[in-house]
């Protein structure tokens, strides 16, 4: 098979779709255009790991240079894809030249929400996390005594307030929702990261709701103003309340898109010669229209999207796993929790590890483990087998979970 790939993107999706595609025996060329002028990196690790100083920028990246090389894929670094052009099948570049495909990936990720301009989301030290630049700037920054307010008490904002309040700064988080990981969490896991982070001193402020941004005079941030008047004193800003895929190519080539790139279980967009896989995609899972966001997805989906491009016609049936490091606390996801009416708070065997499971009905959908990886690992694959465990034996501190897998 000598058919041109073309793949948009410079993170994981992409890495595995051009990865997998080598491993098949695909010999066809493969280009990989990224805007960014970076290696393709691991996201995740920048709020975490990179952060704190435990990876260095070699570890960050998905691979090394030379792989590139030796596996005959053309990196296209610090180039931003403008239009595709789908009666001619080509991509346009910055610059306006085209670039013939024979099937096209979409790989474009994400980018994070900011806040309004008119609140004073543009001013000097308010940041978002998301790429390795934001995470660069955010290091040179944090410094032990300036003062920090993270906006928006999800995992990024959380993983970032750890960070911070390690390297000794005061931090501040302002959560507008009832409490802290609302969406993706339930009450008892979010009690058990708002205990964490109070004790290494971070204030977690709930159900408060950001009126602006005070200016310090000079085009900086100086702090924020709550809807009722309260001011907080900030050095630093940073804001994590979600993510937007990044589908301006899909809307522009009138691709079918909602809340993502709408795909297939293969992969496919609405157009059969373009694919599309990671935080960009809408895919089917268990029936509904889902939007994954995380490095699983991404991995997997891509595998799949190779394999078809490669002419397997495989179906993607994901299986969801996260996690998050926070202080000395590891976080570790199994499933999605979409739709649960009930909550087994189970301890785990070592000191201080416990687990959450999430059940619809008597449905075993989803875990949270905390310290738990012995737990974590047996319930991935509970999950993946369709065993049966019921909220009696997850009750059942006596009960082994591996019976169910023998």
């Amino acid at each position: 098979m000598s058919d041109q790939i073309i793949i948009v993107g410079g993170s994981h999706a992409a890495i595995s779709v051009a990865d997998n595609l080598r491993k098949q025996s695909f010999d066809g060329p493969i280009k990989i255009i990224n805007a960014e002028d970076e290696l393709p990196y691991q996201r995740p690790p920048l709020s975490k790991a990179y952060m704190s100083g435990d990876m260095t920028l070699d570890r960050l990246h998905l691979r090394p240079a030379e792989w590139y090389v030796d596996n005959n894929i053309d990196l296209v670094l610090s180039t931003r894809a403008t239009a595709i052009h789908r009666d001619t099948k080509q991509l346009e570049i910055e610059g306006g030249a085209l670039i013939a495909y024979d099937k096209l990936v979409l790989a474009t990720g994400a980018s994070a929400r900011k806040l309004p301009a008119a609140i004073g989301g543009e001013l000097d030290n308010v940041h978002v996390m998301r790429d390795l630049r934001d995470a660069n700037i955010l290091m040179e920054k944090m410094a032990a005594g300036k003062k920090l307010v993270v906006i928006g008490g999800g995992y990024i904002g959380l993983e970032a307030a750890a960070e911070a309040s390690k390297k000794g700064l005061s931090v501040t988080v302002l959560e507008a929702a009832p409490r802290i990981l609302q969406r993706v969490a339930c009450a008892e896991t979010a009690d058990t990261f708002r205990a964490l982070h109070e004790k290494h001193g971070v204030k977690v402020l709930e159900n408060v709701i950001l009126k602006n941004i005070k200016d310090d005079g000079n085009g900086a941030c100086a702090g924020v103003v709550l809807d009722d008047g309260t001011v907080i004193d900030a050095d630093i800003i940073i804001t994590g309340i979600g993510i937007l895929p990044n589908m301006e190519l899909a809307v522009g080539a009138e691709l079918k898109t909602g809340l993502g790139i709408i795909v297939d279980e293969y992969g496919r967009t609405s157009d059969a010669d373009i694919y599309a896989c990671g935080d960009v995609t809408v895919l089917p899972f268990e029936g509904q229209p889902t939007r994954l966001e995380s490095v699983q997805n991404a991995h997997d989906q891509g595998a799949i999207v190779a394999s078809n491009i490669a002419g397997a016609n495989e179906a993607y049936h994901p299986e969801p796993w996260f996690w998050s490091d926070q202080y000395d606390m590891k976080l570790q996801i199994a499933g999605l929790n979409r739709g649960y009416d009930h909550v087994v708070i189970r301890q785990g065997k070592r000191e201080g590890s416990v687990s959450h499971f999430y059940f619809s009905g008597d449905k075993f959908i989803a875990v949270d483990c905390m310290n738990d990886a012995a737990t974590y690992a047996m319930s991935k694959r509970i999950l993946a087998s369709n065993a049966q465990l019921t909220i009696e034996m997850a009750s059942d501190p006596s009960f082994v979970l591996k019976t169910l897998l023998s």
